[in-house]
This record gives C-alpha cells, sequence and structure tokens, in this order.
C-alpha cells in the first residue's frame, strides 16, 4: 500500500514539474520576441535563441529526481543564451526555479556549492557578451538571480523540517501517552482480577476441610473472575494490535457486574446512585469506573473490612464518585493504584481527593467535569 502510494505521489510531481515546464515554454516562446523589441542592444531572436529556451525550459522535467544536473543544464543553456546576447526574457524564470529547486531539495551545503556554481557561470554574460555587457555593475543583479531563489528554497525546507520534526514528536508524544494509558488499563485489570481470585482463594483453602462444598463456591467465584479479568485484558490489550478494534469500553453501567464479583470474594459493596442517569462521554464514564474499580480493590486488599459503600451523584456540570469504608490503614496509598486515579481524573479537568473518612476508615472521592444539560 505504501509503495503504491509513493508511486502515485512520483507521478503527481512528475505531471506537476511537466506541466510547469511546458507553461514557461511557451511563455518563452511567445514573450521572448516581445521582450527584445524593446532591447535595442540584444541579438535578434532566431532559431538558436528558441532551441536554448527549450532546452532551459524542458530541462526542469527532471528537477526532482536530479536537481543539480537539471541545474547544470539550465545553468550552461541560459548562460550561453546571455552569452549569445539574446534578450533578457522568460527564460531567466527557468534559471529561478532550477536553483530553487537545488536549495529546497539538497542539504544546505551541496546546494550551496551547486548554486555558487550555477551564479560563477551565469555571471560570465556580465563581462564578456555578444550583445551589450552590464560589466562591473550587472554583477549584483546577476546574483540576485540566485541569491533570492537559493533563500526563498531554504526558508521552505527549513519550515518542511520544522514542520515534520513537530509532527515527528507528537507522533511520540502520542505514543508515550498511549503506551501509558494501555498501562494503567492492564494494571487496573490485572490489579483487580488477581485481588479477588487472591481472596477467594483464601477462602476456599479456609473452608476446604471443614466445609468442602462452600469452598467449592468459592473456587466457582475464582474460574468466573478470572475468565472475567482475561476477557478484560484481553479487549484492553487488542487496542496495541494494528487493525484490531477496541471493543466496548467499560464504564459505570458495569458496577452492578463489579458489585456482585466482589460480593463473591467476600467484600459487599453498597452502591447508591443520585442525580438523573445519562449517557457520559466516554473518557469520563471509564475514568470513573476505574477509579471505584480501584478504590474497591485496595479495600479488598488493605482495609480488612467485609463492606464498601460506593456513591454516584449525576450532577448537572460534573459527575462525583466516592468510595468510603470502615476499614484500618490508608489502602493503596503507598502503591501506583491512587497515582493511576489521580493522573486519569486529572487529565480530564477533575480532581481526585484520598484520605481517611470523617467516620474513620478510608475515603477517595473524584469529581470529573461533564457537560451541563440543556
Amino acid at each position: 500500500m505504501r509503495l503504491r502510494e509513493h508511486s502515485g505521489s512520483r507521478r503527481q510531481e512528475a505531471a506537476a514539474d511537466l506541466a510547469l515546464a511546458v507553461v514557461l515554454l511557451l511563455l518563452g516562446l511567445l514573450a521572448t520576441g516581445p521582450a527584445g523589441r524593446n532591447q535595442p542592444g540584444a541579438t535578434p531572436v532566431d532559431a538558436g535563441c528558441l532551441a536554448l529556451v527549450t532546452v532551459a525550459t524542458l530541462a526542469l522535467t527532471g528537477r526532482r529526481l536530479a536537481p543539480r544536473a537539471t541545474l547544470a543544464v539550465v545553468t550552461v543553456a541560459v548562460s550561453a543564451y546571455l552569452v549569445l546576447g539574446y534578450p533578457y526574457g522568460p527564460v531567466l524564470l527557468s534559471f529561478l526555479v532550477a536553483v530553487y529547486t537545488v536549495a529546497v531539495r539538497l542539504p544546505i551545503r551541496p546546494a550551496a556549492v551547486a548554486g555558487a556554481a550555477g551564479l560563477a557561470v551565469i555571471l560570465v554574460h556580465v563581462f564578456w557578451s555578444r550583445g551589450a555587457s552590464p560589466g562591473l555593475p550587472g554583477v549584483l543583479p546577476g546574483s540576485a538571480w540566485v541569491v533570492v531563489p537559493f533563500a526563498l528554497g531554504v526558508a521552505v525546507r527549513t519550515n518542511r523540517e520544522t514542520v515534520t520534526r513537530a509532527r515527528a514528536e507528537q507522533a511520540r508524544r502520542q505514543a508515550d501517552e498511549e503506551r501509558l494509558r494501555i498501562a494503567q488499563e492492564v494494571h487496573d485489570v490485572v490489579g483487580h482480577g488477581l485481588a479477588a481470585i487472591s481472596m477467594q482463594a483464601d477462602i476456599a483453602l479456609h473452608l476446604m476441610p471443614k466445609r468442602p462444598e462452600q469452598a467449592e463456591a468459592a473456587l466457582t467465584a475464582i474460574s468466573r473472575t478470572s475468565r472475567e479479568a482475561l476477557d478484560e485484558l484481553r479487549v484492553t490489550l487488542g487496542a496495541v494490535r494494528r487493525g484490531t478494534e477496541r471493543g466496548p469500553v467499560p464504564g459505570l453501567a458495569r458496577l452492578d457486574a463489579l458489585r456482585e464479583r466482589l460480593a463473591g470474594a467476600g467484600l459487599a459493596v453498597d452502591l447508591r446512585v443520585t442525580g438523573e442517569p445519562r449517557p457520559l462521554p466516554a473518557a469520563v464514564d471509564l475514568a470513573a469506573y476505574r477509579v471505584v474499580q480501584e478504590a474497591l480493590t485496595n479495600v479488598l486488599r488493605h482495609a480488612r473490612v467485609a463492606a464498601a459503600r460506593v456513591r454516584v451523584d449525576y450532577g448537572r456540570e460534573e459527575l462525583v464518585v466516592e468510595v468510603t469504608d470502615r476499614g484500618v490503614g490508608a489502602p493503596g496509598a503507598a502503591g501506583h493504584g491512587l497515582a493511576g486515579m489521580r493522573e486519569r481524573v486529572t487529565a480530564l479537568g477533575g480532581s481526585l481527593t484520598a484520605g481517611p473518612g470523617p467516620d474513620g476508615g478510608f475515603r477517595v472521592s473524584a469529581r470529573l467535569p461533564v457537560e451541563a444539560r440543556r
């Protein structure tokens, strides 16, 4: 596909160069004669004049493929044209285009060498010409035929390189952000799944000697939790594969399933929703779900309690999610989970607070801005 696109681009460039050459050729053939009538000392336009105009203009068809060779052919043809005393006219446009092409297509040093060589050749007519030679005063305007298009070409090339570097830097930043986002997703999915499985495994080991029928229920919960975690991890990592469509993004609509999964791990979750539930931006919905998931995972790991409370408030201009427990210590305060939650929330313009609750235990609260209803 890329080879086909590159080939198509080359054909378009070749067609554009051919069109430019034809336009300059027609201009030279039609306008050189009238230009000569206004220059009394010039050599009359003849077949040799028109031949040199043709060579100088048609050489531009290869200007992008071989800029230095094109400049050499154009310079020789234009210099011969001027040395023979033919009138100043449209043929000089071919020389300007050739110099510009060298400056815009080549690195600065080889472009400068080629431009200097072209300048030396084109200035020959200033001191020796079959027509009227301008002499030393003609050096400055003759030099302008090289300096001006060369400076313009360098400016254009520098601007293109700056834009290319900026795009590459932006692409690198986007790739880094995507890797960080996927790492956060993997952390949340794997961390929550392993915490639930670990708790259920402890329950199964505890019940196995005395109540094997209840241990079987815990093992069933382990199987279900691991399968769900693997499915979610597969969806998350699928975004990394080129050409793979992402599955549905988790959101607050899955809180009931999360609560059931945690109930199987021994953590009862009291879910309360206030306000009018409504569709949220995908990023906000995902961030809110991950905050609740990570906070409940920390409760499961560290708080040593069998219950937690989740509150979801759909406000007019913001969404508030809050997870509280009556456990001990500061769950997750020293790990990456809390930092990941805060990064998610602040990236969306929200805020997150985490610390001891007013009645003991631990409290995590996130506020995420959403569009106001009309």
